[in-house]
């Protein structure tokens, strides 16, 4: 009951008092209107100034430097929907300036961001351990920049919105290399790829193939031919395309040449002996035209120590067993083969 005189505060008189004020300065906790935001800090003239921690209902959090109310300067920040986390300089509540952001996907960026993004010049690890030293605009991969690929694999060169574009080097984990011209990620314009094998090709790409490649081999002269024992040979061979042209921008393919050796049936009391061969390396009999077919024996074999005979255009004089029996020659060669040089036992 009222005391007389007087009147007791309405609902509604009670409902219009303002809320509570934030500290006007000094240090102290805040829940704002919206409950999704609580700051506890230091304050001046009412607003969040100087260390504190802003904390999301989420669980997100941001705790550093606060300027006249807004997130700028050196601070941590939690994103509790991700949990990506990143340390560093911030301007007006977005990651700005320099700083380490930490993926929990795995991987993380160490460099220049702007209003959140990467921008400028930074270290990106991905997720799969993969990493990029170099320029970034937007956050993807633009200008100059090295890249070291999860298989081992490195580029330097240009980078157009997170592809290789422009001029670059490739050195592949198996020793080839790719120096020239990019577009969309691939092998385009002008350029020289060494294989690891030895073979090189310099000149026009497209969408990551060379225009003029070599398809095949041809032998100047005939495929086939008889040897005299002791006595000395040569082999001329040229790159063709499809259409026959030379292959001028292509070389240093493998030649392996074999000998197929015609078996001649002895009499069991016989005297003569023939050299003998490594049955494991003997290749498909050779068919000539003197009715029979040769047995193939490369002249070069991969056990030898040998150093690596080379082959583009003219194969040097090769000299043959001095008790060899009737041989015809035959070549066969492949493109990216490693032979090494050993005369039959």
């Amino acid at each position: 009951m009222a005391a007389a005189g007087g009147r007791s505060p309405s609902c509604s008189q009670l409902l219009q008092d303002p809320p509570r004020r934030p500290p006007r300065d000094g240090r102290g906790v805040y829940v704002y209107p919206n409950p999704f935001f609580r700051y506890d800090g230091e304050w001046r003239g009412g607003r969040t100034h100087g260390q504190g921690k802003l904390l999301f209902k989420d669980g997100s959090y941001y705790e550093g430097e606060f300027v006249d109310g807004e997130i700028t300067g050196e601070g941590c920040r939690l994103w509790a929907s991700s949990g990506d986390t990143y340390s560093g300089q911030f301007v007006l509540g977005e990651p700005q300036g320099y700083g380490l952001m930490k993926y929990k996907a795995g991987g993380h960026y160490e460099g220049e961001l702007s209003h959140g993004l990467r921008e400028g010049h930074g270290h990106l690890v991905d997720q799969d351990g993969q990493a990029y030293w170099g320029s970034f605009h937007n956050n993807k991969r633009h200008g100059q920049g090295h890249m070291v690929f999860r298989n081992g694999d490195k580029y330097e060169g240009d980078w157009v919105q997170d592809q290789r574009q422009g001029h670059g080097v490739l050195f592949r984990a198996d020793g080839s290399t790719y120096k020239g011209q990019w577009h969309s990620d691939v092998f385009s314009g002008l350029g020289q790829l060494t294989h690891c094998s030895g073979a090189v090709y310099h000149g026009m790409w497209i969408n990551g193939h060379p225009v003029a490649q070599a398809k095949k081999i041809v032998i100047l002269g005939p495929e086939v031919m008889d040897v005299a024992q002791g006595s000395s040979f040569t082999v001329s061979v040229q790159l063709q395309q499809d259409s026959g042209e030379v292959a001028e921008g292509e070389d240093g393919r493998v030649l392996k040449i074999s000998a197929g050796v015609r078996y001649v049936q002895l009499p069991a009391y016989s005297e003569v002996s023939f050299f003998n061969v490594d049955k494991d390396d003997r290749g498909t009999p050779i068919q000539t035209p003197f009715g029979f077919d040769c047995v193939a024996y490369p002249l070069w074999s991969p056990k030898s120590g040998g150093q690596e005979p080379r082959a583009a255009w003219k194969v040097p004089e090769t000299r043959l067993p001095t008790r060899d029996p009737e041989l015809a020659l035959a070549s066969d060669m492949s493109r990216g083969q490693r032979a090494i040089p050993s005369g039959l036992a």
